[in-house]
C-alpha cells in the first residue's frame, strides 16, 4: 500500500515537472518567434532607408552630414544582437531619421515627389508593424518571465536553465510613440 502511494506521488511530481517544462519550452519558442517577427520588420525598415536617403539626396545633396549619420545609425542597428542593444540602436536610428525628415521639410519639390511619398507611406506602415511586433514580443517575454519567477515553475526553470528574458523597450523618453512624418 505504502509503495503504491509513493509511486503515485512520484508519478504525479514527474507529470507536473514534465508539464511545467513543456510549458516553459512553449513560452521560450513563442518568444523566439516574436523576436524573429521584429527582425523581419526591422530588415524591411533597413531596406527602405537607403532608398529614402537617395531620394532626399537628389534634392538636398549638400546635407551630407545627415546622410552619413543615417547610414551609421542604420549600420549600428543592423549589427545589434540582443534586445537591449537593439532597442538602443533603434532609438538612435529613429532620431537620425527624424533629422532626415526635417531636412526634407525645406524642399517642397521633394515633399511632392511621388517616390518620396511612397517611401514615406512604406516607412510609416513598417513603423506600425514594428510596434505591433514589439508588443507581441514583449507580451511573450512577460509571460515567460512570470512563469520563470513563479513557484513551482521557478524551481524547474532553474534546474533546466530557463532564464528571464529582456523586454524590447524604448529607452528615450521622447520615443514612446511612432515618429510622425508630415509633408
Amino acid at each position: 500500500m505504502v509503495p503504491t502511494i509513493i509511486l503515485a506521488a512520484l508519478g504525479l511530481v514527474l507529470f507536473l515537472v514534465i508539464i511545467t517544462f513543456n510549458g516553459l519550452v512553449v513560452l521560450k519558442n513563442r518568444t523566439k518567434e516574436a523576436w524573429a517577427d521584429i527582425d523581419v520588420q526591422l530588415k524591411r525598415r533597413y531596406n527602405l532607408i537607403p532608398n529614402l536617403v537617395e531620394t532626399v539626396k537628389g534634392y538636398a545633396s549638400h546635407e551630407k552630414g545627415v546622410f552619413e549619420k543615417v547610414a551609421e545609425a542604420r549600420a549600428r542597428a543592423m549589427g545589434a544582437k540582443d534586445p537591449k542593444e537593439k532597442s538602443q540602436a533603434e532609438n538612435n536610428l529613429s532620431q537620425t531619421l527624424k533629422s532626415l525628415f526635417a531636412v526634407s521639410e525645406a524642399y517642397p519639390e521633394l515633399k511632392a515627389s511621388q517616390n518620396f511619398l511612397e517611401l514615406q507611406r512604406e516607412l510609416r506602415d513598417t513603423e506600425d508593424k514594428i510596434q505591433a511586433a514589439r508588443r507581441f514580443y514583449n507580451g511573450n517575454v512577460r509571460d515567460m518571465n512570470i512563469r520563470v519567477e513563479s513557484f513551482p515553475a521557478n524551481l524547474i526553470a532553474s534546474v533546466f536553465g530557463f532564464k528571464k528574458m529582456e523586454l524590447f523597450e524604448l529607452t528615450e523618453p521622447g520615443e514612446r510613440e511612432t515618429p510622425t512624418v508630415r509633408f
